[in-house]
């Protein structure tokens, strides 16, 4: 499945969790960084009104679908996917990195939450080692030195797997400046993943997501702030389904 903007395509190029977990495991082992995005319709509406945001997501090695509506656009062209979140993809990369014997770092958030979540980690994966945690300011600049200076740690650190919990845009764009910066790492942007991990945020129950209104739910908890979003991203949809629909007729 792909999304074009302005003759620009990002391409969900992870379809399955296998074919994620083993590409994933072979960069781990071989000590090769990368970039792991998580699309939703969100993430779209951001790249049709940010050209620099569009660019990070182009430099993205791996992305994978976060939403129902990505899933349901991907079988609508033809070019099925399976539903990816960043939430349910912590504890499985961090297995990976434990096989790999390669230590992981948590990024973003609150001191707090990355200590609870750090936990929880230790608890969930035997023979996990969390190298170091970092929340930054409140006013992290993704381009500004602070954001140098855990790329620099990051770079000294060697091999490893940095999850961003940063949101997007920021944490797209520097996952994109730590690929030249901190080549041997892998970033994986997880959003709200590690405050879910550490019950900083609560998630919608099991039943809430197999009916596919985990976003109705959060939207019920944080109204001034989703519901802005999720109209916008409604406002997309028409235009998308479109899109598909020519994609399928290929």
């Amino acid at each position: 499945m792909f999304f074009e903007f302005r003759g620009r395509r990002i391409t969900v190029n992870m379809p399955s969790r296998a074919l994620l977990e083993e590409e994933v495991r072979a960069r781990l082992k071989a000590g090769h960084g990368f970039a792991l995005a998580t699309v939703n319709l969100d993430h779209l509406v951001k790249m049709t009104e940010s050209a620099a945001f569009l660019s990070a997501y182009q430099a993205q090695d791996l992305v994978v679908a976060d939403g129902r509506p990505i899933v349901w656009l991907s079988r609508l062209a033809r070019r099925p996917v399976e539903l990816m979140p960043g939430s349910d993809m912590v504890l499985p990369l961090c297995r990976l990195a434990a096989e790999a014997g390669v230590p992981v770092v948590l990024a973003g958030s609150t001191e707090e939450a990355l200590q609870d979540a750090e936990a929880a980690l230790a608890a969930a994966v035997p023979g996990l080692e969390v190298a170091w945690i970092h929340a930054p300011s409140g006013r992290f600049d993704p381009e500004g030195e602070e954001a140098d200076r855990i790329l620099h740690r990051l770079d000294e650190t060697g091999p490893c797997l940095c999850f961003l919990a940063l949101g997007a845009p920021k944490q797209e764009l520097f996952a994109q400046r730590g690929r030249k910066l901190a080549p041997g790492a892998g970033f994986a942007s997880v959003g709200a993943g590690l405050d879910f991990l550490g019950g900083h945020q609560k998630r919608a129950p099991a039943w809430v997501r197999a009916i596919a209104m985990e976003w109705l739910w959060r939207a019920l908890f944080s109204p001034a702030r989703l519901l802005p979003r999720y109209g916008r991203c409604l406002a997309i949809l028409p235009g998308q389904v479109l899109r598909a629909r020519r994609i399928r007729a290929r």
